[in-house]
């Protein structure tokens, strides 16, 4: 477990089941920011209980946590690619990736107080860094849901993150997508979401 000090904020990495206690504030934590755009998905705690448990369960993941003066603020999932399940690994299979080499960083939710204080990066780089420390991957990867420009719940002053991933040293796969399926708020029924998946080389 390592950490870091910043504005007041606490952030720490946990790997396995070491983070099972932090589990229904995170879950709660996760509803809360999974309203907003661009995820628009009305979560519940006991489903996002239920996640997070395949992440203490596997010795190789990594929970980073951001710890402020409310308690959770934030948080950052990541595990090897290969305990993903079939939709998330089936565009890297296509393509004739070896998933044994690959780390999947999950979602990253933070508390919109706290926004704005370089926690994203911190979150990357603990992930980051528990990948290299496990000595087997070679490329990090994520996904992002894609919403549309004219999307009708776009708040106005919402920005991409695309940049951010850029500088993070990430490149958008061309042709690499998958469906993850859920209700928006919106939506009467549960209806399949493009996710658009992003690497970099780990060196």
């Amino acid at each position: 477990m390592d950490a870091s000090v910043s504005d007041k904020v606490r952030v720490e990495s946990f790997t396995g089941s070491a983070a099972r206690r932090f589990i229904p504030d995170l879950a709660r934590l996760r509803a809360k920011v999974f309203y907003d755009f661009p995820y628009l998905y009305e979560a519940t705690p006991d489903y996002e209980e239920k996640y997070l448990q395949t992440y203490t369960a596997s010795p190789d993941s990594v929970i980073v946590i951001a710890f402020g003066g409310q308690g959770i603020v934030g948080a950052a999932t990541a595990l090897p690619l290969a305990h993903e399940p079939d939709y998330a690994t089936a565009p890297f299979k296509a393509r004739g990736y070896d998933l044994r080499t690959i780390f999947y960083c999950g979602e990253s939710v933070l508390d919109r107080a706290y926004r704005g204080r370089g926690l994203g990066v911190a979150f990357f780089e603990h992930r980051e860094a528990w990948a290299k420390k496990l000595g087997r991957f070679t490329h990090s990867c994520f996904c992002g849901v894609v919403r549309p420009a004219d999307h009708p719940r776009r708040p106005k002053d919402y920005v991409p993150l695309d940049a951010f991933w850029q500088k993070r040293g990430y490149r958008k796969m061309d042709g690499m997508t998958t469906a993850f399926t859920w209700r928006d708020l919106d939506e009467s029924e549960p209806t399949p979401k493009t996710m658009q998946f992003w690497m970099k080389e780990l060196r």
